[in-house]
């Protein structure tokens, strides 16, 4: 079943919670390389639990990031891993902790050489889902298929997030996400 029929399944909070995230962000180009920072250490921090659990904890996740500011959490250092470690509000893997510190150096090495995290998305842009995790894991941590798969999904790099018959894909289509090679 389709992200997009599942909401349609779901009530109350629950409902609104995924609603919110499928029709104003899944799907849709992010410009931003502190959002797209922040999506890739959320769907690394999703791997082995619910979407829903990520999202419940969002708010919580951008306050002990620093907003997922690439330069200050690039610059962590051992208190900030053990602060992030001890802090009840995110997930406390150790892991995924220091893949969200290590990451954000990979992403300013990449904005030295291609100007932004985005620009160098763009410029490895098509690949198969195969060749950009083969790439994923040779640049960053904690980055395997499915992570991989559902963060270009989530940002327009690859197609999936949305079916043809879902009101938010004509609103995608108008934002040229790459999959649609930017037509």
């Amino acid at each position: 079943m389709s992200y997009c029929n599942a909401i349609n399944l779901m009530n109350g909070e629950r409902k609104a919670l995924h609603k919110a995230y499928h029709d104003k962000l899944y799907g849709f180009p992010i410009n931003d390389d502190n959002e797209l920072f922040c999506r890739l250490v959320l769907e690394i921090n999703q791997a082995g639990l619910s979407w829903e659990t990520i999202l419940k904890k969002e708010i919580t996740f951008r306050k002990a990031y620093d907003n997922f500011n690439i330069k200050k959490v690039a610059a962590y250092e051992d208190t900030d891993r053990q602060r992030l470690l001890a802090d009840p509000g995110i997930i406390r893997n150790r892991l995924k902790v220091n893949a969200a510190i290590e990451n954000a150096k990979a992403i300013i090495v990449l904005q030295k050489d291609y100007g932004s995290f985005q620009k160098w998305l763009a410029s490895h842009h098509p690949k198969t889902k195969e060749e950009w995790v083969k790439l994923f894991k040779k640049t960053f941590r904690f980055t395997g298929g499915e992570i991989v798969n559902e963060f270009l999904m989530s940002i327009g790099y690859l197609p999936g997030a949305h079916t043809a018959d879902c009101k938010i894909y004509k609103v995608i289509l108008k934002h040229k996400p790459m999959w649609t090679n930017g037509k």
